[in-house]
């Protein structure tokens, strides 16, 4: 078998699952590019447009396309653009990873194929599939929580040897253990990333080496000095970080993402709080403790 991790480009640090800004149901560009300038200022490594967060599930293949074209524009080269172009049907995700490098995507984030519950066979038929039909590095996303399945240790080894172009994982799947049984199974080159803000210090720790962030669409500077911490073995001064924001981490998921994480964005006057159905705006009551929260961080006066 070829080696894996041959791609010379690296996805560690810190990467914004950055949201969609929606106005009177259609995309906000002049938002979005506030967004992204914002998040190339704060000092991030990367954005991830349409994930989840991104409201992947609610946008049609040419808006779809249209995110991660104006993503890779705002970028300007200054940050990497890891376009979310995963689904359930490998036909849809092939389409959607072929378009996001012709739009000039410096990556891929490939979520499980979601509600069919794949085996592994399956999932990694799915992935080897995509893999071959693109030259973009791939990152593998793994969040049972959301799927109903979680892609093994075993399929992510044999995946990564493999396809030269598989080159990472994104873990939300909240047990630190994966963490030590991915690294011990796929070695350093390999790249973890995790899935869940309050959890990137505890996974660093034993072997990942970044974060796919919401919190950072809100506090991109602090995300990425935590992760640049822990990174460079500076334990005091990102959990120092860590427990700042803890508070945040928590009430930016106090409903259903992005709702929360929306509903901050547009306190700060970022953007408007729009949703597409069946998303909806967060509850008064919610808005108010995640309001406080913020202040209390000092996000917000």
């Amino acid at each position: 078998m070829p080696p894996f991790g041959i791609s010379t480009m690296r996805f560690t640090g810190t990467y914004t699952a950055i949201v969609t800004p929606f106005k009177n149901g259609k995309i906000d560009e002049p938002a979005l590019e506030r967004l992204i300038k914002s998040q190339i200022k704060g000092g991030v490594d990367g954005i991830v447009p349409v994930g989840t967060t991104g409201e992947s599930a609610t946008v049609d293949y040419e808006e779809h396309i249209r995110i991660i074209a104006l993503s890779v524009k705002f970028a300007a080269g200054k940050i990497k653009v890891m376009a979310g172009t995963g689904g359930n049907s490998t036909k849809e995700a092939i389409y959607l990873t072929q378009e996001a490098e012709k739009a000039g995507a410096d990556g891929s984030l490939q979520v499980a194929p979601y509600y069919n519950k794949p085996t592994q066979e399956g999932l990694f038929q799915h992935f080897h599939a995509v893999a071959r039909c693109t030259k973009l590095p791939i990152i593998l996303y793994s969040i049972p929580g959301r799927c109903g399945i979680e892609i093994a240790v075993d399929t992510v080894n044999r995946l990564a040897h493999d396809s030269v172009n598989i080159v990472g994982i994104k873990e939300a799947g909240g047990n630190p253990d994966r963490v030590s049984q991915l690294r011990a199974a796929l070695g350093v080159k390999f790249t973890i990333l995790s899935g869940d803000d309050s959890l990137t210090l505890p996974f660093m720790a034993v072997g990942a080496q970044g974060v796919v962030s919401v919190a950072s669409n809100v506090i991109p500077r602090e995300m990425a000095h935590l992760v640049k911490a822990a990174a460079m073995g500076k334990h005091d001064v990102a959990l120092k970080l860590h427990d700042k924001f803890y508070p945040l981490f928590k009430y930016l998921f106090i409903e259903t993402n992005p709702g929360p994480v929306k509903a901050a964005l547009a306190m700060m006057g970022m953007m408007e709080e729009e949703f597409r159905l069946p998303l909806v705006p967060i509850s008064a009551a919610n808005r108010e403790r995640l309001r406080k929260t913020m202040k209390a961080c000092g996000v917000i006066k």
